[in-house]
């Protein structure tokens, strides 16, 4: 094997290399910590989950709340038990908020999808909303309970059932089980905008509407030593709020030492093989305001130093934001919640196979302590819904203040995920403002990275087109490197040296292959990055019914039972990718026809463009949609780019050997 060859190998794999790490260590590293931190837990919280499961079920039981086929709240036991758990909803075009009078807060948060009813929603039905209600209808019922609404005509009225389908669960629901799987009931303390303590019964207070309109809802709720007031509010036509956003008024007569406001736990988003939780509060300093991250716990953190503004609970495309308005205690909790305590919907998906496994599934939720001179009201602004760019846009201007200088900057929670960000970040939002133009003009985003990939390769032109040169003569100069290989088989040393000197007198560069695949890594890391944190491409379909979601897999057929690697779908997208790379790789390589007439350089090229076709598709196959369609374009324009090269460029003149050679000869 000569140095070219060699350097190839080695530069590539050192590319390979990289992106294996960023792509998939992450991903490994994560599911590692889990599993070990559940091997240690897992039995304390399966029988911790049992026992309460048990005792939540059997309490339900006796009181009637529970029926056997389908064990959800009925309308008759709400009508007959003023104990039982009780639900009211409040509702507009961007949420479907379902309160509880158990802690007088948020059990569901349902984002309905975008359709021609509501063109104000962002959020696109994906994958797993089709399969919820294809494989588990009785746990995509929206509510999930029977529950209560108000308007001004008909007053209050109890529906029997939700709406089958048509929203997105922001918040982790209970889960309803077919026997002989056992029901699994999302505790209180986790729905969002609870008041929790040490004491576990705070969470479970139960609470009294005392007003309820279709704009707002108030709990009022007693204890020995306090009272507790929550007012919650969507807005109304004199003084709408910005969308996703609601207001929350909370009151404390007595005793608010040691409190805490929850944010509630965010659904799993499944994004390129794992999930993508990300934890952040924002701060001001010296009138500067600071984002940071925080590192998500193994258990429970709580920091009493921190100043907060807001802090910041997501899953990657979606999440919420609690701000409070006017006063508050320093610091803040963020809480590891297991798996198995706070299931995900994904549990459902093909789980006669256990596709998905709570333990490689916890959840986080975020804490803000309540001011503890409580006893004037406390404002607090609820953001729960896409993290889209235009959506926090909008609600940062709807709120911003030019006569303070405030701005609520709730943008800044949108995150780039990945271990080399502030690499690929720039290079991510540079790509995402050439598409967002190009969008504007086709409407699609599949086309826009279609000519994203064009504009880049205009861009990279006169780069790219001295590496297309330097393989050209590469290729034109070949016969004459296999004549120095055979005139000189005895010493090897003696040849390397006399085709270098070849290399020096035509000026090629050997390593210049390499090129531009090195040149476009940064560029295909940030695309990477791009359809894993950019709420825009997720859901966006290209062709409906293969390819409905440029942030995931393409899907030409599925299947129920899991194949190894391969898993219950199959992706076209990467396989054809193999194949083009295959076909680039006996376009722009000068080898004989004929296995005869190879040589053994010519043998290795062959076998190590083959390698390489199987393992680019490997390392593709679960990789999103539209990084396949990226990559896919950029190699059809590169063979296009080589045709026309070698096309174009004038043969060397005839040499044998070289003057050098000649010279010692």
């Amino acid at each position: 094997m000569d140095k070219k060859t060699i350097l190839f190998v080695v530069a590539l794999s050192i590319t390979l290399f990289f992106v294996n790490t960023i792509f998939q260590q992450q991903n490994i590293e994560k599911k590692q910590s889990w599993l070990k931190e559940q091997q240690q837990k897992e039995k304390q919280l399966k029988e911790q989950q049992n026992t309460k499961s048990q005792v939540k079920e059997n309490s339900q039981a006796d009181k009637n709340i529970l029926n056997e086929n389908s064990p959800t709240i009925t309308a008759t036991a709400i009508e007959n038990n003023s104990n039982a758990e009780q639900f009211y909803v409040l509702e507009n075009n961007y949420q479907q908020l379902v309160f509880s009078n158990y802690g007088g807060a948020i059990a569901e948060i349902n984002l309905p999808f975008a359709s021609e009813d509501n063109k104000v929603s962002v959020v696109r039905e994906i994958e797993f909303d089709r399969l919820m209600v294809k494989q588990h209808p009785y746990n995509t019922h929206f509510p999930a309970n029977p529950y209560y609404t108000n308007n001004d005509s008909a007053g209050m009225v109890l529906h029997e059932e939700g709406k089958l389908g048509g929203y997105y669960p922001l918040l982790r629901r209970s889960l309803i089980e077919k026997a002989p799987r056992r029901n699994i009931l999302i505790p209180p303390r986790y729905y969002a905008l609870n008041i929790v303590s040490e004491y576990p019964e705070q969470a479970e207070l139960v609470y009294k509407v005392t007003h309820f309109d279709k704009h707002s809802i108030t709990f009022e709720g007693q204890q020995n030593q306090r009272k507790i007031s929550k007012t919650y509010s969507l807005g109304s036509e004199d003084k709408p709020q910005a969308p996703y956003c609601l207001t929350l008024e909370l009151t404390i007569d007595g005793d608010s030492r040691g409190l805490w406001l929850t944010s509630g736990i965010p659904e799993v988003e499944w994004i390129s093989g794992a999930p993508a939780p990300v934890l952040k509060y924002r701060l001001t300093r010296h009138q500067q305001s600071e984002v940071e991250k925080i590192d998500l716990p193994q258990e429970a953190v709580t920091v009493t130093s921190a100043n907060i503004d807001w802090i910041c609970n997501s899953n990657g495309f979606l999440g919420m934001i609690l701000d409070s308005l006017n006063v508050t205690d320093p610091g803040y909790r963020v809480q590891y919640i297991p798996g198995t305590a706070a299931p995900s919907r994904l549990l459902e998906i093909d789980q006669n196979y256990n596709r998905f496994k709570a333990a490689d599934l916890p959840g986080y939720m975020a804490l803000i302590p309540i001011h503890t001179n409580a006893h004037m009201p406390i404002q607090f602004r609820f953001f729960s819904g896409p993290f889209d760019s235009n959506i926090l846009k909008t609600v940062d201007a709807q709120y911003a203040d030019p006569a303070t200088d405030y701005n609520p900057d709730y943008i800044a929670c949108q995150t780039m995920h990945g271990w080399f960000t502030f690499i690929s970040e720039p290079f991510a939002k540079f790509l995402f403002i050439l598409m967002n133009i190009f969008h504007q003009f086709t409407g699609s985003w599949a086309l826009s990275i279609f000519l994203l990939t064009v504009s880049l390769r205009i861009m990279l032109y006169p780069l790219n087109a001295w590496s297309s040169k330097s393989m050209a003569r590469m290729q034109q100069i070949a016969p004459e490197v296999t004549a120095i290989q055979a005139r000189h088989k005895k010493d090897p040393r003696k040849a390397q040296l006399e085709i270098m000197n070849l290399y020096r007198e035509r000026k090629i560069n050997p390593v210049s292959g390499c090129l531009p695949l090195l040149i476009q890594m940064p560029f295909l890391i940030g695309m990477f990055d791009l359809l894993k944190s950019s709420f825009a491409l997720r859901g966006a379909s290209f062709i409906p019914g293969w390819i409905d979601d440029l942030t995931a897999p393409d899907v030409l057929f599925s299947w129920s039972k899991p194949i190894f690697f391969i898993g219950t779908e199959f992706h076209l997208l990467p396989i054809l990718l193999g194949v083009v790379m295959f076909l680039q790789q006996r376009l722009t390589a000068n080898i004989p026809k004929d296995p005869a007439l190879l040589t053994e350089q010519q043998r290795q090229q062959k076998a190590m463009g083959s390698i390489m076709s199987v393992v680019f598709t490997v390392m593709f196959y679960n990789f999103p949609s539209g990084l396949n369609i990226y990559w896919l374009s950029s190699m059809l324009l590169g063979m296009l780019q080589q045709w026309y090269t070698n096309k174009s460029l004038k043969p060397f003149t005839p040499v044998v050997v070289s003057k050098s050679a000649q010279a010692r000869q």
